[in-house]
Parts: C-alpha cells; sequence; structure tokens
C-alpha cells in the first residue's frame, strides 16, 4: 500500500508590509479530506492557498510536507500537486491538444488526452483553435480540468467557478466528486455551490486575524 502525501502547519502567518493577512494558521490537512477556506473578498483566502502551495513564503510558522515520517522538500513536493484558479495563465499560442501534452510533461494524467477532451465537451470548431480565442469560462475549464486530472495526492483549487454558467457549474460539482478520492483538497470559496455539495471542514478565515 503507497504510503500517502501529507500537509501540516503551525502558527503559520503571512503580512504584507505591517498588515497581517493570516496569522496563527495551525492544521494537520487529512488524505482523502475536503478543506474550504471561506470569507468575504480580500479575507486572505488566496493568500493562504499560495502560501500552503509553497508559491509564497510564509512571514511566521511552519510548512511540513511529509510522506509517512520523512520531511520532503518543497521542489519534491510541487511534483505532488495540482493547482488551479483564475489568475493562472495558459499558453494561448497552445491549442488544446497542445495544452494538455505541454501539461502532462511536467504531471501525470489519471485519463487519456482524448477522454479529457471528451470531458471538456468543447466543439470540433475550438478545439481546433488557440486558446487565445476561447472564452474565459473555457480558459478556466480547462485549468480545471488539468489539475482535476492530474495524478497528485494534494489539489489546491481557488475560485474554481469564476466565470461559470449553470452547466459548467454541474460539470465541476460531479468531476470533483468523482475525482477528489485519494487525494487532499484545499478549496479557497466565498460561493456557497463550489463547496456545499461536499462533505468538507469549513475553515473561516475570520478566525486566523
Amino acid at each position: 500500500m503507497a504510503i500517502s502525501l501529507q500537509v501540516s502547519t503551525a502558527d503559520l502567518g503571512k503580512k504584507f508590509g505591517t498588515e497581517w493577512i493570516f496569522k496563527g494558521f495551525t492544521q494537520n490537512f487529512e488524505v482523502d479530506k475536503v478543506y474550504a477556506f471561506v470569507g468575504n473578498n480580500g479575507s486572505g483566502k488566496s493568500t493562504l492557498l499560495k502560501t500552503l502551495a509553497g508559491m509564497l513564503p510564509q512571514t511566521q510558522g511552519n510548512i511540513y510536507y511529509t510522506r509517512g515520517k520523512r520531511l520532503l522538500p518543497i521542489d519534491y513536493w510541487f511534483r505532488n500537486m495540482a493547482y488551479a484558479a483564475p489568475y493562472m495563465e495558459l499558453t494561448e499560442e497552445f491549442s488544446l491538444s497542445e495544452s494538455i501534452d505541454f501539461h502532462e510533461n511536467f504531471k501525470k494524467l489519471l485519463i487519456s488526452k482524448q477522454q479529457i477532451i471528451e470531458e471538456l465537451n468543447f466543439t470540433k470548431t475550438a478545439t481546433a483553435k488557440p486558446l487565445k480565442f476561447f472564452s474565459s469560462g473555457m480558459k478556466q475549464k480547462l485549468k480545471l480540468a488539468l489539475a482535476l486530472y492530474s495524478d497528485t495526492k494534494l489539489l489546491f483549487l481557488d475560485e474554481p467557478t469564476a466565470n461559470f454558467d449553470k452547466n459548467n457549474l454541474s460539470w465541476y460539482q460531479q468531476q470533483l466528486l468523482c475525482y477528489k478520492q485519494d487525494r487532499t483538497v484545499l478549496l479557497a470559496s466565498n460561493i456557497l455551490e463550489e463547496y456545499d455539495f461536499l462533505s468538507c471542514e469549513i475553515l473561516e478565515m475570520k478566525n486566523y486575524k
């Protein structure tokens, strides 16, 4: 049986200048569980998510990435996590197929490229175009798909349904229910529909000010 990857924090805090965005964040994140960071815009959800992912340095405290009892370096951990957010950039000159191929250079996929294209359900005309011609909703759906279908043990989702209509919201809910198994999911949101369909632990940002 494979040993699970885990992440935990001790007295984690981040400030910009003299302003604390969050502080005193201590948490052990369990495998096969979803954690939702909730709060108003500007409450620090995205900053906390980026800090946990190693994208921003913390101001105080520690983050521990472990496999069994072995502490892992952050450069190794990056290979075992997937991240999706509206502010992430795609290579807009690539086609859909090229984007998936490029992503697979860094992350092993749980399903084939053809299956991903089928799950996205874009029109044949759209799949032949460079991503720069995709709508904002289509780009966000692709970002989510690349994260959801990556063979990683940790999944970060920041505002996952930004620019989505009702059909794409339903797609997101179905896909996350299917692909959250055996993973730790960390989700930043201020939209109830992004997490209320899940059995998850709610972490309110106002408790870490």
